[in-house]
């Protein structure tokens, strides 16, 4: 590979066609406790009085289409049961712990599939945007595995449900360099995140404001990490997960006021407008078209790949995300499965969640050979990359339960209902949602 293996501008890269780029292992740590939408009613009830705003969206979040949410505690958890919210003392003192021992917890493996040493990794890239302490919490992972004080380490922040698939870009960047050097680079790639214990913030500003915001009915808790190889090296024990193509970083100009995640004296607060599913769902096919050309072997035919050739590994930020984005690329749900089930599932874990969505991908048995990653950040950020699968059902990481062929899954899960929005449209015909925005649902990056 030569030292120009990125060419052109960040806007109008090429790559070349072997960048020798590949995922190694993927590790998932979703923390013990599952909630339904039942357990926001019942904080809501315990400390707030009822009003107009909480009313809205104590109703808005039985019709998010998410089944159950990853918590690292119950509903009687004494964080959010305290007279007031949680300081950032208190939420920076608790990540320090748990946000922590998730985050090893899923390092650990995807350490494990890959089969190397902690020797080996060369290169730390992580992500929060539920924690701004320094030093950063990677600090604390790196020791607790065991990994050289040497390995360099990147800390992203700023980039909120974007960050997972950016971390990977900067790993990717990272590699490349060191295979310009004719060096080794193993690179562990990290999000966490422990977004529930917020709830009480969130619940504060609908209470005082009067303000409808449908943050706190979506996220979850979740640490993902990946081990990222530029291929020098002995890496004969291990056969890759997915293999890197290529990938695309954009900004959709004048957004900085529609999502965000600002800080405040009790953590962080969701900015969004509801113009962002729109918004983000137009920026996917310009950024494909894009990517795809920037790649040789998918540019180099007469007739470049449409989206419906490939899996695709979308970041469930929201229902209308998800079908927004389904609808922009003429996809249908097969394409979509991995990102519905872990929507439903465990709900929107911000930068943890688009490792999740691939290890599910992986695990769903044989599916398109490409796969196209996407996620969106605050700004509002697009983040893509195409992967190709190197695994498949032989591995013996398929699923067992009939997921992964049918689109039958998806109407046995309650998907159909989801990506019709039947329930949910109808829901907003009848009641207060039209008042809100417009939409069944607000969503959020």
């Amino acid at each position: 590979m030569s030292p120009a293996a990125v060419n052109g501008s960040t806007a109008d890269a090429h790559f070349e066609n072997n960048l020798d780029l590949s995922i190694l292992g993927i590790g998932v740590a979703y923390p013990p406790h599952r909630h339904g939408p039942e357990a926001l009613d019942t904080l809501a009830n315990r400390h707030y009085k009822p009003s107009i705003a909480l009313t809205k969206v104590l109703s808005i979040n039985r019709f998010t289409g998410i089944e159950t949410r990853a918590s690292v505690g119950e509903v009687d958890h004494p964080l959010v049961n305290q007279p007031h919210a949680p300081s950032i003392k208190q939420l920076n003192d608790y990540f320090r712990e748990e946000g922590v021992r998730l985050s090893v917890s899923a390092c650990k493996k995807a350490i494990e599939e890959w089969g190397g040493s902690v020797d080996e990794i060369t290169h730390v890239v992580s992500t929060t945007c539920t924690n701004s302490a320094n030093p950063g919490f990677d600090h604390y992972v790196r020791k607790e595995l065991g990994i050289r004080s040497t390995v360099e380490k990147v800390l992203l922040h700023g980039i909120g449900c974007s960050g997972g698939l950016a971390a990977i870009r900067t790993a990717s960047n990272l590699a490349l360099g060191s295979s310009h050097r004719k060096k080794p680079a193993r690179v562990l790639v990290l999000a966490c995140e422990i977004s529930t214990l917020l709830v009480r913030s969130e619940l504060d500003s609908i209470d005082e404001d009067q303000a409808v915001r449908i943050g706190v009915c979506l996220f979850s808790d979740c640490a993902s990490a990946c081990i990222l190889s530029n291929k020098v090296g002995d890496d004969t024990f291990s056969t890759p997960v997915f293999d890197i193509l290529g990938w695309r970083h954009d900004m959709i100009e004048n957004t900085e006021n529609d999502l965000g995640f600002d800080v405040d004296p009790l953590g962080w607060k969701v900015v969004l407008t509801p113009k962002v599913p729109s918004l983000a769902s137009a920026a996917v096919a310009p950024a494909f078209e894009s990517l795809i050309r920037s790649i040789p072997e998918l540019a180099s035919s007469s007739s470049p790949p449409p989206a419906t050739d490939f899996d695709w590994a979308l970041h469930p930020g929201g229902s209308t995300i998800i079908t927004g984005v389904q609808k922009a690329m003429n996809l249908k749900e097969e394409h979509l499965l991995a990102s519905f089930e872990i929507y439903v599932n465990y709900g929107n874990s911000s930068s943890a969640t688009i490792m999740a969505v691939m290890d599910k991908l992986r695990r769903m048995g044989e599916g398109r050979r490409k796969v196209v990653a996407c996620a969106f950040g605050p700004g509002i950020s697009l983040e893509m990359m195409v992967l190709r699968r190197r695994r498949g059902e032989a591995n013996g990481h398929t699923e067992t339960n009939g997921q992964a062929k049918t689109n039958g899954h998806a109407k046995t899960n309650g998907y159909a209902g989801l990506n019709g929005h039947d329930e949910m449209n109808e829901h907003a015909k009848t009641n207060e949602f039209a008042e809100v925005n417009g939409l069944p649902t607000e969503e959020v990056d």
